[in-house]
């Protein structure tokens, strides 16, 4: 009788820190001042990859063989060598985000690929916030954050209980609420421009709820031209991201007085 291997899912070591992974995701958040980083593993190569951002950092670093690290996290996770043990951010309140420039707000979305690579857009082009819902949503993982390749420390994280509520707090404050959604009469270019944008993107498959729709000043598409009709979410994000920091915000901009 043959038994079934078991897949390995540790228990994390302490539940109020979290582990961080990845080459991309350690180095930012050892250079990040706002982040209290506890404990560092590596192999030799990849300590000696990231030497001087180590020892800048002064965290205490214990050299480990590959396996010790597949021990600290989930099955299958791409560690490439370093494994860090740190307290997650602080992150602000929606009244904390600035009144200008781009917040994107995810519906639902669960996959934490996704979110890792929504987080990574809203670093490169310069949003100033993520929103995501507490329930329905992934927690702020090292899976996140390893997909995110370091964004986790540049881009403001702020989870909400009520998304309805959030959006009319975010629209009090003077940001032009633009959902996304497909079925849209009219294409993200074609609205009128702002310095404040928040972008609302649906998960995948079901898309904007209903009551975030109604809370939503635009619903808008991406225009697409080839044999497909759709972009996934992070795709998506990506492309309405570019629009509207190249677009919508900097016409605004250059028509301020």
């Amino acid at each position: 009788m043959t038994r079934r291997k078991r897949s390995h899912r540790p228990a994390p070591e302490n539940p109020t820190t979290e582990l961080i992974y990845g080459g991309h995701a350690v180095a930012s958040a050892l250079a990040n001042p706002q982040r209290t980083c506890l404990r560092l593993w590596g192999t030799g190569n990849a300590l000696e990859r990231h030497e001087e951002l180590i020892a800048r950092a002064a965290t205490p670093v214990e050299k480990v063989n590959p396996d010790a690290l597949d021990r600290k996290l989930p099955s299958g996770s791409v560690h490439q060598g370093l494994v860090l043990e740190a307290e997650p951010l602080i992150q602000p309140g929606l009244e904390d985000l600035p009144g200008t420039g781009i917040l994107v707000v995810l519906d639902q979305v669960t996959d934490p690929h996704n979110v890792g690579a929504v987080l990574r857009s809203c670093a490169a082009f310069g949003a100033a916030g993520l929103i995501m819902t507490d329930r329905n949503s992934p927690a702020q993982s090292g899976l996140v954050a390893k997909t995110a390749s370091g964004a986790m420390e540049h881009v403001p994280l702020i989870r909400v209980t009520n998304l309805a509520r959030a959006l009319e707090t975010i629209a009090a404050a003077g940001h032009q609420v633009i959902g996304l959604d497909g079925d849209a009469g009219r294409d993200i270019s074609d609205l009128p421009p702002s310095n404040a944008i928040a972008l609302v993107l649906g998960a995948e498959g079901k898309g904007l709820r209903r009551l975030t729709k109604e809370k939503c000043d635009h619903l808008a598409r991406l225009e697409t031209f080839g044999p497909m009709s759709s972009l996934n979410v992070s795709n998506a994000a990506a492309v309405a991201l570019y629009v509207c920091s190249t677009k919508l915000c900097v016409q605004s901009a250059s028509n301020t007085p």
